[in-house]
């Protein structure tokens, strides 16, 4: 990563096209061959999720539940960002994330990817690599990526939130459409054994429970302790106020117009939404969500 004290010099925000039927960015996409051919081991684990669903969050849990009983000290002294690279990660000045993700010397590696299911690099299949996704409804991951990209200088431009709103819905914004995103993985979750498939609002509603799914997933048996301070390190203040899972160390970041890490709630779209555009949308949602099993809550 550079220096965070020195202010790196980028192009002006990136601008969007369809990339194989998904909106993207020369960012991700410039890099596409070495992310396709990355080669996966059989003990990785893929973290995967639409942007702003709670990738950071499983992540920094998942790398506590592994290495924090060993090294006590890495999730507050190591960012995210290396614990966990971000596979298809691709910025000017920066350690590509395949790059990152060869380099690391842990087992298993912890690699995170916001790659609909069909851009997953098929050695993770071959491999019959573990993946965890995490899905966010969408009122409340459209009002959390409309933030993020108003600070992010490496997003497109976000425009206002009414034609943000909209984009949203085409699909319009960078990693494609949050609907196709969610059904996509919730339907090789059925062919593929090996991919559990959580929701953000049952990890807000009830951590525990959701701990021992994953736990059980894993195959990973922490005593008493170490679930205390697992949960305890994944609390949304406590990762909020650490600089090495808030992102506050990245210069492409403005803090002054939003925080990464904004508010980490459910619900939290009834105060974005009007009434209209909340019917508007709901009209949509039945719409394009009409033939899958997938249910969300918009509230708990």
């Amino acid at each position: 990563m550079a220096n965070p004290d020195q202010e790196t010099v980028l192009d002006p925000r990136p601008e969007l096209f369809d990339f194989h039927g998904v909106s993207m960015t020369h960012y991700y996409a410039d890099n596409w061959d070495n992310v396709q051919n990355f080669q996966a081991k059989p003990t990785d684990i893929l973290i995967a999720t639409y942007p702003k669903a709670g990738i950071t969050w499983v992540s920094h849990m998942l790398d506590l539940l592994y290495f924090g009983k060993s090294s006590p000290k890495r999730g507050v002294s190591l960012p995210i960002y290396e614990r966990a690279p971000f596979l298809e990660f691709c910025i000017p000045y920066r350690p590509k994330g395949v790059e990152l993700a060869d380099k690391m010397t842990t087992s298993p590696r912890l690699i995170k990817t916001h790659l609909p299911v069909q851009f997953v690099p098929k050695s993770f299949w071959e491999q019959n690599c573990r993946i965890v996704y995490v899905a966010r409804n969408a009122k409340d991951d459209v009002v959390s990526y409309f933030h993020f990209d108003r600070m992010n200088s490496v997003q497109p431009e976000p425009g206002d939130w009414t034609s943000y709103l909209q984009r949203f819905q085409e699909g319009k914004l960078l990693f494609g459409s949050w609907y196709d995103h969610v059904k996509g993985w919730w339907e090789k979750k059925q062919a593929y054994s090996k991919l559990l498939y959580l929701h953000y609002e049952d990890l807000a509603e009830d951590m525990d429970r959701e701990l021992d799914r994953v736990c059980s997933f894993l195959g990973v048996c922490p005593t008493e302790e170490e679930r205390r301070q697992g949960k305890e390190g994944v609390g949304f203040d406590a990762m909020k106020n650490n600089r090495m899972t808030n992102y506050s160390t990245i210069d492409v970041l403005d803090f002054k117009i939003s925080p990464f890490m904004r508010k980490g709630k459910v619900g939290d779209w009834k105060n974005h939404f009007t009434v209209y555009q909340n019917e508007q949308f709901d009209k949509e949602y039945q719409k394009k969500m009409m033939n899958t099993t997938l249910l969300f809550r918009t509230e708990i």
